[in-house]
């Protein structure tokens, strides 16, 4: 089984934000669309909060 540490957990506009640590990949982040479809990047961030702050741009992005 593998560890995996949930750090933040977002809903903007419909969508939700989460970053999380596996210690494989360190931190990444994923976004569940209003639709249900899963998105991120296979990028590796070394703390929570970069992940986050990609996170958000990325969504920024997106919308």
């Amino acid at each position: 089984m593998s560890s995996l540490k949930v750090d933040t957990v977002l809903c903007i506009n419909g969508s939700v934000l989460i970053v999380y640590y596996t210690p494989g990949h360190c931190w990444q982040f994923r976004v569940i669309s209003r639709t249900g479809g899963i998105f991120g990047e296979q990028k590796i961030y070394y703390s929570a909060s970069a992940a986050l702050n990609v996170g958000l741009e990325w969504l920024r992005d997106e919308g």
